[in-house]
């Protein structure tokens, strides 16, 4: 699949905690339905055959609704499933060996919290960039806050699209008007809400507003 920076307006990214018994495939069905653009699969509880059949029954779904399906920290599982790309965190496989594994034709996420790590990301081949935590998150305990004006100053400093991740919910998303960004990367705001369908159409419409100025 092409990439194309709007894919990015409202990135969900899968969380079996918050999605408990409703199960992952409805949960992502769902977020789709209500105006997700991008599906991160993350699940790091399985081992690796579980998540090829993960992200095998996903890719169906996503390619209904014409969105891609990024694989969190593993180029193999996008191998073996052609699921559309990976996201690679910083202790992960290097950027351009990813690129060099997988082509120019998959899509390649890094995270960056620094303007320095944004440049290396993106001369490493990065198609986007997730930049955060934002606002603090309590899906990694260990992610420190980066703010509004850092993730600016990041989008300022890089060429690729970036995306705010962290924390990001309906009631702070419109603090990023103006920092630059392409889109926001939601966990719990829509994977942990009761109505999942509906807290995605409340969240897309709030950063096309962001990033599209309404």
């Amino acid at each position: 699949m092409k990439f194309d920076k709007n894919m990015l307006a409202l990135y969900a990214i899968t969380d079996r905690k918050c999605i408990g018994d409703r199960g992952l495939e409805y949960s992502v069905e769902q977020a789709l339905s209500g105006g997700a653009t991008m599906i991160q699969l993350r699940d790091k509880e399985v081992d690796f055959d579980t998540l090829c059949k993960e992200a095998d029954s996903l890719l169906k779904i996503c390619q209904k609704y014409n969105a891609p399906l990024i694989i969190n920290d593993n180029a193999d599982v996008v191998i073996k499933t052609g699921a559309d790309g990976v996201h690679l965190g910083q202790n992960d496989m290097e950027l351009a060996k990813a690129r060099e594994i997988l082509g120019k034709d998959k899509i390649i996420g890094g995270s960056a919290r620094t303007i320095e790590l944004a440049k290396k990301a993106e001369q490493s081949g990065a198609d986007y960039i997730g930049s955060g935590a934002v606002f603090g998150t309590l899906t990694k305990a260990d992610a420190k806050y980066l703010g509004t004006e850092n993730l600016k100053k990041i989008c300022g400093a890089v060429g690729i699209p970036v995306v705010a991740i962290g924390g990001v919910s309906a009631d702070n998303i419109p603090q990023l008007e103006n920092c630059g960004i392409s889109g926001v990367a939601v966990v719990s705001a829509i994977f942990g809400a009761d109505n999942i369908c509906s807290a995605a159409q409340k969240l897309r419409k709030l950063a096309d507003s962001v990033i599209y100025g309404g």
